[in-house]
């Protein structure tokens, strides 16, 4: 690893995109060279739980499981290292006219909007370092056989200006799930997110495994979007200006495990 460069590693899902009255993506964060104490921490709950299925939200709210998921949840928010972000987009407000009348387009416009914006608040965040990304993604659902190859070629043409001419995506690779631990938290906090805003489609028992993971940031429910800032957890919940009011509240975070302040 070439001295002074710093690498991250995004493992990268998606969420209601069959048709459900939102979709979102989430990414999972983490240094490239946290990629083996994040497996390590992983195995031990697999171990400790018995657990040896996928890691995935529609098994997280099966009660022999409750424990396993629970301590789950601990691990992510105790770690300074790892982090998540996502994009919820409800369906609706989604004007298609800016999309060639397309909502697949669309889709696969907010993902790579979700991942740019977030690599550039990483550059501002470290402006005097070379700064890195390997992307896993689990298979885009899109028409478009080549959607992850035309996401890396976009991405990078828009990050270009950012990085002086540089390309930061280096790898976008497409992995089952099922292969990848990264990509299936990723899956299980996107989940959890989107239960909230899906509401009614989503059951009771889930609800209260989404509450959980809303205790951790001192909130009562996952239904809010946070401030662009929020390093740990960040839900961003796309708003068209020209819809009018916005209609999710931003609210405060007050983590249970505070991160330390950037110098």
């Amino acid at each position: 690893m070439q001295q002074g460069k710093l690498i991250w590693h995004v493992a990268c899902d998606e969420s209601g995109v069959g048709g459900q009255k939102y979709y979102g993506f989430g990414s999972l964060w983490m240094k490239y060279q946290r990629r083996g104490d994040f497996a390590q921490k992983v195995r031990e709950l697999r171990d400790k739980h018995r657990y040896h299925d996928e890691i995935k939200w529609q098994k997280a709210h099966k009660k022999h499981y409750a424990e396993f998921y629970s301590d789950l949840i601990d691990m992510f928010f105790k770690h300074q290292w790892l982090a998540f972000h996502c994009i919820v987009i409800r369906k609706g407000m989604v004007n298609k006219q800016y999309h060639g009348g397309d909502y697949d387009l669309a889709m696969r416009k907010h993902f790579t909007k979700l991942i740019t914006t977030k690599i550039s608040a990483v550059k501002k965040a470290h402006p005097n370092r070379q700064c890195e990304f390997r992307i896993e993604v689990d298979p885009i659902a899109s028409r478009y056989d080549k959607a992850g190859e035309a996401f890396h070629i976009i991405a990078n043409r828009t990050l270009r200006r950012s990085f002086n001419g540089e390309n930061p995506i280096k790898s976008v690779v497409e992995k089952a799930s099922k292969k990848s631990e990264n990509i299936q938290i990723s899956d299980f906090l996107l989940g959890a997110v989107m239960s909230a805003f899906q509401g009614a489609a989503t059951s009771p028992a889930k609800l209260k495994v989404a509450e959980k993971v809303a205790q951790y940031l001192g909130w009562d429910s996952l239904g809010y979007d946070t401030k662009p800032h929020e390093r740990k957890f960040n839900i961003w919940y796309f708003h068209d200006r020209t819809q009018g009011i916005r209609e999710v509240e931003t609210k405060p975070v007050e983590l249970k495990y505070a991160l330390p302040k950037r110098t």
